[in-house]
């Protein structure tokens, strides 16, 4: 019933418009030739397509249809200059230079010796605006040569419509032009991203295996020194100390190596996920799902990858003890969901809190699990919820229905780093799965969940 409201409010609107644009046309009261002129504009503009050639049919069509001298001039906003383009003698300029006196910015057409100028307006710009004295509403101006002396006030009163079409269709194709440099650019930066980024990545493999060969000959070195000590019967202090210090940095090295090469393969997913050429070229993510165990696959590791973190905040880790074993198969995108996980449990880094749990004791603690929940998408429609809770105080109701919201942050987050987009990208990674996000509080803190469906391909 609102929809139906809504649109016959929205078709009154336009008919109101419409007729009150036909009032305006029949005060304007155009020649046949100026209408002709009009439709001639638009029919061409839509013809032709670059920005060069809508400029020289700006010009063209009212200098040979009116047989007068027209030149456009775009105003550039840093210098507060106009600049000359295009001329109905001469067509484009060959270089923009700055014009000066009688051709100056103004909001209203003026007359200056033998032309008058055309002010070419963004549209919907309001007299408040003009008033400010700011020039971001001027896109230019249109000059008409008048030697004769014969624009009357009903042929001024056309070329000041005339430019404000001008100004309409500029605008467009700006916009348009700026949008198709933009889509160049990230095709472009996505051949860089992957020609200098993620092949190069490749790389580390190699040296990841170059570095453990090196651990194993330190090992092999820490053995041979040890047998070299019980050939040799040497039991001095500084041969313990020799054997104690390689066994260290043995172990060190073998950390470090584990620690780092974690690391690389976890932004080398995040790396191939993101900047994959279907998401440009498609202009949306593009999912390549596999079948997989989400705990083994997708929790496990990122929860390692953050561990150190949740320590250092003295963050207890709860984990499901059925989940492992009585997980089933389903059908993700790996890449995409580890950054769900990543973007999760990087806020329970940030926002995990002590509570005083039903027992009286304090509690700060991160937990994670999944439960199946039947007819979750529709009849016969099953689906599987994932949850990740963290103590702490609950979030308002405002916060709770907004914080998927891109940019939107909670009352309580100012005094941690972060920029609102990472819930709202695990809305759209979800959403795109065929799944859904949502908040609840409990009695403990809050807890964020998705729910993926479970289809056939997932048993």
């Amino acid at each position: 019933m609102s929809e139906n409201k809504a649109f016959a409010t929205d078709l009154s609107h336009i008919r109101s418009r419409i007729h009150e644009k036909q009032e305006d046309y029949r005060r304007y009261s155009f020649s046949k030739l100026q209408d002709d002129i009009l439709k001639i504009f638009f029919d061409l503009t839509q013809e032709y397509d670059s920005l060069e050639d809508f400029y020289r049919i700006c010009v063209t069509v009212p200098g040979l249809c009116l047989d007068l001298k027209v030149r456009l001039y775009l105003f550039d906003r840093e210098r507060r200059q106009m600049k000359l383009v295009c001329d109905s003698m001469n067509g484009l300029a060959a270089v923009r230079q700055p014009v000066f006196e009688p051709v100056r910015p103004n909001f209203d057409p003026y007359r200056a010796g033998n032309s008058f100028y055309f002010p070419v307006l963004k549209k919907n710009c309001s007299s408040e605006e003009k008033a400010k004295g700011g020039y971001h509403c001027l896109s230019g101006l249109l000059e008409v040569l008048d030697n004769d002396g014969q624009l009357s006030e009903e042929d001024q009163l056309f070329f000041t419509k005339y430019a404000g079409r001008i100004a309409f269709r500029l605008h467009n194709r700006v916009i348009a032009r700026q949008n198709i440099d933009h889509l160049k650019f990230i095709n472009n930066l996505v051949r860089d991203i992957e020609h200098n980024v993620i092949i190069p990545n490749m790389y580390f493999r190699y040296l990841f295996n170059q570095l453990r060969k090196k651990i194993r000959d330190l090992g092999e070195l820490k053995e041979t020194v040890l047998v070299m000590k019980e050939h040799l019967n040497l039991e001095g202090e500084e041969c313990q100390e020799v054997l104690s210090r390689i066994s260290k940095l043995h172990q060190d090295l073998l950390e470090y190596h584990e620690e780092v090469q974690k690391h690389h393969a976890n932004l080398s997913l995040f790396l191939e996920s993101l900047f994959r050429k279907d998401h440009f070229s498609k202009g949306r993510l593009v999912l390549r799902p596999k079948k997989c165990l989400v705990e083994k696959a997708i929790i496990g590791p990122q929860l390692e990858h953050y561990a150190r973190r949740f320590q250092g905040r003295k963050i207890e880790i709860v984990r499901p003890n059925d989940m492992r074993d009585e997980e089933i198969p389903l059908m993700v995108d790996i890449g995409l969901l580890a950054q769900v996980y990543a973007n999760l449990f990087s806020n329970a880094v940030k926002y995990t809190a002590d509570v005083v749990g039903f027992s009286g004791r304090i509690k700060k603690k991160m937990a994670y699990g999944r439960h199946y929940m039947p007819d979750a998408f529709g009849p016969g429609i099953d689906g599987v919820k994932f949850n990740v809770f963290t103590t702490g105080p609950h979030l308002s109701d405002e916060d709770g229905a907004k914080i998927f919201s891109e940019g939107y942050r909670a009352a309580g987050s100012s005094s941690q780093s972060g920029s609102g987009h990472g819930l709202n990208f695990i809305k759209h990674v979800i959403e795109i799965h065929g799944g859904r996000v949502g908040y609840e509080s409990t009695h403990e803190g809050n807890n964020f969940y998705f729910i993926l469906p479970l289809s056939e391909t997932d048993d």
